[in-house]
């Protein structure tokens, strides 16, 4: 076994690999860019070693710095990850030459598989079935339709140096077939510097079914079962399972089987996954099966496979990559239970799951059972979302002993999921799981695209109830204020009664959403636990439990966690039943400054008694400098400046008792 590998990756496949080897005892070397000079998974190795700039092409993909790293280090192996240089036979040979061992396939299986069209031949000439199609060299656009028309449409055309989506046309007619063929032939040649294509039978209901791998030094070849990748949104997987739902046990057979050859026909090393494209009934269950292609790498999804295993796939693949042999024979791997793995990105499917870059302010996720519920993830709170890498915050993965359990199991995962700082798509994902297709299994890649409206455009209904957790929240805020301020432990003032003499004591609060496009004010009775909105008027009462809030609501129960962003206290996100809103708290003093602006004055928003000035005539203030403090009900309020200018009088000195609308400062006009 090795004693030291370089992980020439980032994120959260090389805080993955750090982990294993962690265990293993086999120190780590990472590489980093400048943006990931403070990221997570440097912290996580052993040793760090600047690579170079931000963009990949400067770091991530310098082949040849990366193995000088190694040497220098004193690495005998490097890991890939996925991404990357991982499917690169001229770094693997590289790594090679230069005496490291690449932790994966030799280059010459890398190689035969990195083209699809000559992957597909050689898998005709194993015997793998393969969808109707041409894979050949001829690329003239006259010989291509007419090919086309031979297979029948609809076709698929697809870049033969392609993945990830990319260079990928659907054509539905002979006549609409030159202009896609010139459009995926652009976007083969910008994004892989390669614009051959191939064209293969489109199937109107495909499931995307793949065979995970593995063989050995001594020409060993097993297969650890399968996943389901069809729940996809542009040809990105987006919700993986396994083991593959609604299909008999002999396909699963035979695709195995035929996975294993696939592997042995290239003498093939290592991890990999065989891609298969299923055809599928209406409800789903799955028939035919076809070659659609082969990943010389660990696979984002691996963990799914792990988790149905029970078995450590980066350590099957340091073993193997040490010489070792297969640590398991096919007839001693046993599948347990359903797994689920959803990816979690910071992007937004409401615009067309735009990526999304910034600060994760917060990132709380639910605690991590082993064997149950796993996370992987590459960052931190603090950490930023930049757009230079793939917009992956976590993988989130659930087992259960069946798949209904593992879906439930994720949906609540995922409703535990509170992220702030960008857009992500944990709440779209919490609907996908709630979508009856994927409930029932009735699985193809056109499940996002047939549910759209419900997936992508979601109700947003405000309830009194979403209110009403909104206002137990600012209660709570309020409450710990009071405590704070109290001086003494028995002072009335840590009363929450709120008591008054001749009357109740009422209050209103108001909130905003949506950028603030509507207002919705609730008064509270402190006396008879009564909200109202409007002309309703509802019992209420709540506890709260730490990070989730418990209410009851004229006899409705509800929980809901609501988390204030760290830098503005007033912005609000409520999170419940899958659900992601963002509210505003109208702050009735920060409102009344701002209403000074136009005038020039500060009055004061409350009753109260002056107990500090902070500045005096003459002095010039920024918005959001501290001008003097008012304390009211034995709480202190820190009044700023609402913009910036110059004081002109301070009309108050400490002591003095104010009442509310009273002219606190002057600023020069």
């Amino acid at each position: 076994m090795f004693n030291k590998i370089l992980i020439a990756n980032r994120g959260e496949i090389a805080c993955r690999v750090a982990r294993t080897c962690r265990r293993l005892g086999i120190k780590t070397v990472a590489v980093y860019s400048d943006a990931d000079k403070n990221s997570l998974h440097v912290q996580s190795c052993d040793e760090a070693v600047h690579v170079g700039g931000s963009a990949p092409k400067d770091s991530y993909l310098l082949g040849d710095k990366i193995i000088k790293i190694a040497l220098e280090t004193g690495a005998q192996a490097i890991h890939p990850g996925y991404g990357f240089l991982s499917e690169n036979a001229d770094f693997a040979q590289a790594c090679e030459k230069a005496g490291l061992v690449f932790i994966g396939p030799p280059a010459s299986a890398i190689f035969a598989m990195g083209s699809k069209s000559a992957a597909k031949s050689l898998m005709e000439s194993a015997d793998v079935p393969l969808v109707p199609g041409y894979h050949g060299d001829n690329q003239e656009a006259g010989f291509l339709h007419a090919q086309a028309d031979l297979i029948g449409y609809p076709v698929l055309l697809k870049a033969s140096a392609g993945g990830g989506g990319k260079g990928m046309r659907i054509v539905e007619s002979s006549e609409k077939f030159p202009a896609a063929l010139d459009s995926c032939k652009r976007e083969a040649q910008s994004s892989f510097g390669d614009q051959k294509v191939l064209i293969e039978k489109y199937l109107s209901r495909p499931r995307h079914i793949e065979i995970q791998i593995f063989a050995d030094k001594q020409g060993n070849g097993i297969y650890l079962f399968d996943r389901d990748c069809s729940v996809q949104r542009r040809h990105q997987k987006v919700i993986e399972e396994a083991p593959a739902p609604r299909v008999s046990a002999e396909i699963k057979k035979a695709m195995g089987e035929a996975a294993v050859n696939a592997a042995k026909t290239v003498g093939y090393e290592g991890a990999g996954t065989v891609e298969f494209i299923v055809e599928a009934d209406q409800d789903g269950n799955a028939g035919r099966f076809y070659f659609m292609e082969m990943n010389t790498r660990l696979q984002v999804e691996h963990p799914v496979t792990e988790m149905i295993t029970g078995q450590d796939l980066v350590e099957w693949q340091l073993r193997v990559a040490a010489g070792e042999p297969l640590p398991l024979l096919q007839n001693e791997i046993q599948s347990n239970g359903h797994a689920i793995e959803a990816r979690i990105y910071a992007e937004n499917p409401e615009k067309k799951f735009l990526p999304s870059t910034g600060t994760l302010f917060a990132l709380n996720m639910p605690a991590e059972e082993k064997g149950s519920i796993r996370i992987d993830t590459g960052v931190r709170v603090g950490d930023v979302i930049s757009p230079f890498y793939d917009p992956m915050i976590a993988k989130l993965i659930v087992w259960g002993a069946d798949r209904r359990t593992a879906v439930f199991k994720m949906r609540s995962a995922l409703d535990d999921s509170h992220i702030i700082g960008l857009s992500t798509n944990v709440a779209f994902l919490g609907r996908l799981l709630r979508c009856d297709a994927f409930i029932d299994a009735n699985l193809d890649t056109g499940l996002i695209a047939k549910n759209e409206k419900a997936l992508l455009t979601p109700e947003k209904t405000v309830q009194i109830v979403d209110l009403a957790f909104l206002l137990a929240a600012r209660l709570e805020s309020d409450m710990l204020k009071i405590r704070s301020a109290a001086r003494e432990l028995d002072s009335p003032w840590q009363q929450q009664d709120a008591w008054r003499m001749n009357k109740s004591c009422i209050r209103e609060f108001s909130f905003t959403t949506d950028g603030g496009s509507a207002v919705y004010s609730l008064r509270y009775c402190y006396q008879d636990k009564t909200i109202s909105l409007g002309d309703q008027k509802s019992k209420f009462t709540y506890r709260n439990l730490g990070n989730e809030i418990r209410l009851e609501l004229d006899g409705l129960h509800a929980s809901a966690s609501i988390v204030s962003h760290p830098l503005n206290s007033n912005e609000l996100h409520l999170f419940r039943e899958g659900r992601h809103q963002v509210w505003a708290y109208q702050d009735p003093l920060e409102m009344s400054y701002s209403e000074e602006a136009s005038t020039g004055k500060l009055t004061a928003p409350m009753p109260g008694k002056v107990i500090a000035i902070h500045v005096k005539p003459g002095a010039l203030v920024k918005v959001g400098d501290p001008l003097l403090v008012v304390e009211a009900m034995k709480m202190e309020h820190t009044i700023t400046a609402p913009f910036d200018g110059e004081v002109s009088e301070v009309n108050y000195s400490q002591g003095e008792h104010v009442n509310e609308g009273d002219q606190l400062i002057i600023f020069k006009s």
